[in-house]
Formats: structure tokens, sequence, C-alpha cells
């Protein structure tokens, strides 16, 4: 007998394990925020390591980390640094103040919240330098070099923004400053409501390179307990917004001038 086998006898071969797009991110916060909402996850529990979300739902360690960075850019956990990440306690905010997401769609409508920002975060960033913990510089740490890591990865890096600018928010010890930043949410950074990133004049890696320079600088006012330093490097990152901002609304005006 012919000991040849043909392809119908030979096992089929294992598919290769393919890694789910980092499009799933929006998914996992999806399905992690229920279980926090429908108190699967209390306050106080820790979430799941990083390998478990991993299996769990069959991504990759880096969507993993995005899917948390934004969690916790919602409130809805906080990281604690060499412990893990853990549910928080969510606190109403009160409704008479809105700032509803279809009022934010415009240019002047950017810049008006960012001079709300720029003498709210400014004040904030003064009080974190003298009330700052080792804890806070290493959450805000994380948040930087989640920053960095965003740009290398080709990502608008918007959780991780945001999530420094609450964990300075954080650290001057006043819960009321983190709670109105949090419900203001990721919509108070410009790039989530315009193309600032894309249509920089230097270029989308340049800009968020700089952006990331002026968040180590205000890191390192903090770091080293200097409130009118923190004040005064807050004050020129967001300035710096409203006015690359401002320049681009007179350019477009301009342009539609000359039509």
């Amino acid at each position: 007998m012919s000991s040849v086998k043909t392809l119908g006898d030979l096992p089929a071969a294992t598919p290769p394990r393919v890694r789910r797009p980092r499009g799933l991110v929006p998914e996992i916060v999806a399905a992690l925020s229920q279980d926090i909402r429908e108190a699967t996850l209390k306050a106080g529990d820790k979430l799941p390591t990083e390998a478990e979300l991993m299996e769990r739902f069959d991504v990759s360690r880096t969507v993993v980390r995005e899917a948390i960075s934004r969690l916790q850019a919602s409130g809805l956990v906080e990281t604690r640094h060499g412990i893990g990440t853990f549910v928080i306690e969510q606190v109403e905010p009160d409704p008479t103040f809105r700032i509803p997401a279809h009022e934010l769609a415009t240019a002047a409508d950017v810049i008006a919240l960012l001079e709300l920002r720029i003498s709210l975060e400014s004040e904030a960033a003064g009080l974190a330098a003298l009330a700052r913990t080792d804890n806070n510089l290493a959450v805000m740490g994380q948040a930087l070099d989640a920053f960095e890591a965003a740009i290398q990865a080709a990502s608008d890096a918007v959780p991780s923004d945001f999530q420094f600018h609450v964990e300075v928010a954080r650290a001057t010890g006043n819960r009321y400053f983190a709670e109105l930043m949090s419900y203001l949410g990721t919509m108070i950074i410009p790039r989530t409501r315009l193309r600032t990133a894309g249509d920089a004049p230097e270029g989308r890696l340049a800009y968020l390179q700089r952006v990331h320079q002026e968040h180590q600088r205000i890191f390192h006012a903090i770091r080293e307990r200097d409130p009118e330093a923190a004040r005064a490097a807050m004050r020129t990152h967001l300035s710096n917004s409203r006015e690359r901002l401002r320049r681009a609304q007179t350019a477009e005006a301009q342009a539609h001038g000359t039509h």
C-alpha cells in the first residue's frame, strides 16, 4: 500500500491567532463601563489585570492600556502606582451647569472654553505644586508616558492628554477641581472638536510633541513644589492652544474673504 498521504489526510492547519484591531477600544470601554454601572464592579474593586483583560477581549496590551486610559479620563477608575487600577465612587455633578457637546462646534466655542480653563487650571496647577503627593506625581508621570506612546502609535493622544489634566486637578487635594474636570470630560481637549493636530502648519507629530513638552514643564514645576512656575507653565500651555486656534480662525476668515 502507498504511504503517500493526500491533502485530505493531513490535519487542518491551526489558523494563526489574530489580534483584534485598536478600533475595539470603545467596545472594551463600553463593556467595563457597563460592569461599573451595573455594580458588577463596585467602588473600590480592583479591575482585572492587563493579562486577564487581554484574554477576555482577545486584544493586545496596547489596546487594553488605551481602554483603561479612557476609563480614567471618564472618571470611572484610578490607577494606584504599583498596585493596580480601581473603580472609584461616582459623584453626580450638579446638573445646573452644563456645556453640551453641540455647543463646542466652532473654533470660537472652543476658544471660549479654553479661556475658562486658563483661569481654572492655572490656579489648580499652583495648588497642586503645594499639595501634591508622590502618588500624584507617579500617576501624572504615567499619563505623560501614555501620551508619548500614543504619539509614536499615531494616536490622537486625547485620553492621556485629558488624564494628565485631571491628575493635576486631583493633586490639588480639592475634590471640586477634579469633579469639574471629570464632568467636562475629554471634550475640553480642542482636537476632539477640531482638527487642531492635523491642520497644524508644522504637522501632527511636531504639534503633539510640542504639547508633550508643555505638559512636561507643568509636571516639573509641580514636582519641584514651585506654585508660581506651575501656574505660569499651565497658563502658557493653554494660552498657546488658544492662540493657535485664533490664528487658524483668522486665516480661515481671510481665506473665505478672498473668494
